[in-house]
């Protein structure tokens, strides 16, 4: 493999081009070049590794051998129930079908090849109570030690924690930086494949109806764009559009661009030029959603692992089981806006909590690391007060309400059942709290409340395809030469997050998908 900048002088061809680096791109590129393929990789931005770099780099592969080994030999039939249920109709059943029954393939081949290693983790899938439902159906990549990529440690994009809150980086890779660096290690040992920064796709070349080219431009460069042609096709794996504040708007999509934990280059750029040549989209308005912990600086971060506290609406109200599943959750709080009950803002809800932990916001995981309290105190993101009353004055709700929804509260703690919102009834509410029950009560003064509002981990409708991930233009025919994976593809989930590490897992899927169906063709 070699890695180059581009230069828009040069004019080649190749067999197959992957817009893209994340986790289905690089599966892509990993899958045609194990096939003989010349492949091209092209990242708009400067670093390698999209959204899945930030991520915890779980995988869900229901049915995968490690699964049927380790933990349950007749989990494939198990969570293709689970996922029908889940899914339901949103989605065509012969893409679902494709997820279901390529995620195994694909994890024999990965382990075929030794840069890849896995293990089971437990992570309960997020609709708990729907039969089928696992508690440990999700694959983790083993740690790599940076060294072993070489000048490509480089050029991988560090987690949030590092970009965003300068925390410093880890010589060890963990979560979504060991999955993106295994893919590159393979990558590297291929001869066939090239990676390209700095290289963003702003067109589409077709003759005859099919694709045969893509645009490219160098970051910052207003020259005309350089023609890159390829033999077999594109495979447009490049992230949502989560950073486009323009098509955010255009196509309804809840939040801002201030709570998006997409990363920087994530603007939609080659999934418009798909939709310039007639290709069909679906779930536009839908993201992988999350409640996100207001920042001074007027971003929201995703945030996760809540010991204590409770979420009130302007009326001081209860609105949410706090411990559901952070996608769930996020729809709660879009509904609750729609209802006029919290704000749009990044400032849209309160996390109301007490002091057995201390003034601290009883939330153990935010992508970007919690600053200095005053900061936020300053900025009116974090009260406390001596009672509840007062508190309630401080974050403008009704004082009553407030003292009220909190004694109900702690009233259903002491029964231990949250008859209201069900707070602990499936395994994932507990999953941070050690099986034992999430519920805990809010009575030791001084009472603290600090701003919440909506997150998303990327957008995830897209470019709709067929079960080997071709695109579709809008009579449903193929459009010849053109693929999608990952969040530049309408999600095959449709409206749901089924289970931890599904959006990567299926943007590997069909990123594998459409490169063997690449390699098949003549």
């Amino acid at each position: 493999m070699t890695t180059e900048t581009h230069d828009p002088s040069t004019e080649q061809t190749y067999d197959v081009i992957v817009v893209g680096s994340g986790g289905g791109a690089l599966t892509a590129a990993w899958t045609a070049a194990r096939a003989g393929l010349e492949v091209l990789v092209a990242e708009a931005t400067d670093l390698l590794g999209g959204t899945t770099a930030y991520s915890g780099g779980g995988v869900w592969f229901p049915g995968n051998r490690l699964i049927r080994e380790q933990v349950d030999a007749n989990d494939g039939a198990a969570a293709q129930e689970y996922f029908r249920a889940v899914v339901g109709d949103r989605t065509d059943s012969s893409v679902q079908d494709a997820f279901l029954e390529g995620g195994p393939r694909l994890v024999d081949a990965l382990l075929d090849d030794e840069a890849f290693e896995f293990e089971p983790m437990w992570w309960p899938d997020y609709y708990g109570a729907i039969p089928g439902a696992s508690v440990k159906r999700q694959l983790r990549p083993l740690p790599l030690a940076r060294e072993t990529l070489g000048d490509l440690g480089a050029l991988l994009r560090p987690p949030l924690k590092v970009e965003r809150g300068g925390v410093p980086a880890a010589d060890e890779l963990a979560g979504g930086q060991a999955l993106i660096g295994r893919l590159l290690l393979a990558l590297s040992r291929l001869p066939n494949a090239t990676l390209r920064t700095s290289m963003p796709v702003v067109g589409l070349e077709t003759e005859g109806g099919a694709v045969v080219g893509v645009r490219v431009q160098s970051t910052g460069d207003r020259s005309e764009p350089t023609l890159l042609r390829v033999r077999r096709g594109v495979v447009i794996a490049a992230g949502g559009f989560e950073q486009s504040d323009s098509l955010r708007t255009e196509y309804g999509v809840p939040g801002s661009t201030a709570g998006s934990m997409g990363c920087a280059g994530n603007h939609g750029l080659a999934l418009q030029a798909a939709v310039a040549l007639g290709a069909d989209v679906d779930l536009m308005d839908q993201a992988w959603w999350a409640p996100g912990i207001t920042h001074p600086d007027g971003t929201t971060s995703f945030s996760l692992w809540f010991t204590a506290g409770i979420f009130v609406d302007h009326d001081g109200r209860r609105f949410v089981n706090e411990s559901w599943p952070y996608d769930r959750l996020g729809r709660a709080v879009i509904d609750a806006q729609r209802e006029d009950r919290v704000g749009t803002g990044p400032a849209g809800y309160w996390m109301v909590y007490d002091d057995r932990e201390g003034d601290m916001p009883p939330v153990r995981s935010t992508t970007v690391p919690i600053g200095d309290p005053a900061d936020y105190r300053r900025a009116g993101l974090w009260h406390t007060a001596d009672t509840l009353d007062e508190l309630a004055a401080a974050i403008g709700v009704p004082a009553g309400a407030l003292t009220e929804t909190v004694a109900r509260y702690n009233d259903q703690v002491a029964e231990g059942r949250d008859t209201d919102f069900g707070r602990g009834d499936e395994p994932y509410d507990r999953a941070f709290s050690g099986g034992e029950s999430p519920l805990v009560s809010v009575e030791k003064g001084p009472f603290h409340a600090v701003a919440f509002g909506l997150s998303d981990l990327g957008t995830k409708g897209g470019l709709r395809t067929d079960a080997d991930g071709g695109v579709l233009d809008a009579a449903g025919a193929r459009i010849p030469g053109l693929y999608a994976a990952g969040n530049s593809m309408a999600a095959v989930s449709g409206t749901t997050y089924p289970g931890g590490g599904n959006p990567i897992a299926a943007s590997m899927v069909f990123g594998h998908l459409a490169a063997l169906d690449l390699a098949a063709t003549r």
